[in-house]
């Protein structure tokens, strides 16, 4: 995925929910799109009305973002043509994610990050990326919450060769520090890119944008 590149810090926008949203963020070059489909989430997007993601492949990684559900509905959309990657945000174990590895999927293991012992779990998992994010346990991210950039600095001496994606509380006003400090593959946005949950603010994306082009 070149959304992994280490040449450039990618940025995904996640929580999408509109046609509309996703065009916009397209039209701005965001590298990536996330779309929950975890129904206990306030940025929910029901399958039945995304059918609109089909027409969007090839214009941008279209990534589906699942918490601890049944491994028909991912492979489905897959199959179906209306994601690109799949993103675990649960407490799936290395064994799902490697049904996905083994099947030629793109997958995402994203890990909520409160001390070290978070990040020696890293190393279990056959992902083509670990998306760091603050420990939220009930409700799995999109909390606007910053975690200890520290431990990603850990995550990165142990995992040299692994792809770092971090999350958690980033906004247009720390989000060049974060590049500065942590060096991800990629930003990943969910709050800090809003007017309201799911819907999307196309300044500060434009903003979160800018930064990642810079790399500063």
């Amino acid at each position: 995925m070149d959304f992994l590149s280490i040449n450039q810090t990618s940025l995904k926008i996640c929580g999408v929910r509109t046609e509309a949203d996703a065009r916009g963020l397209i039209g701005l070059g965001v590298d990536a799109v996330g779309f929950n489909f975890w129904p206990n989430s306030k940025r929910y997007l029901d399958p039945k009305d995304a059918v609109w993601l089909k027409e969007l492949e090839g214009e941008i990684l279209r990534v589906g973002v699942f918490v601890n559900q049944a491994l028909e509905l991912s492979m489905r959309l897959i199959s179906e043509g209306m994601i690109d990657v799949v993103q675990l945000h649960g407490d799936e174990t290395p064994e799902t994610v490697a049904i996905f590895s083994k099947a030629g999927i793109k997958v995402i293991k994203a890990l909520g990050v409160k001390s070290k012992a978070d990040i020696e779990t890293a190393g279990q998992y056959d992902a083509d990326a670990i998306l760091l994010d603050a420990h939220a346990p009930v409700v799995f991210g999109g909390t606007g919450e910053t975690f200890d950039w520290s431990l990603a600095l850990d995550f990165r001496s142990r995992y040299p060769n692994a792809r770092m994606i971090l999350a958690g509380g980033i906004t247009p006003s720390n989000v060049a520090e974060a590049i500065r400090q942590v060096r991800p593959a990629a930003i990943d946005v969910a709050s800090g890119a809003e007017l309201s949950p799911g819907v999307k603010d196309f300044t500060k994306v434009q903003q979160l944008l800018e930064a990642c082009r810079q790399g500063l």
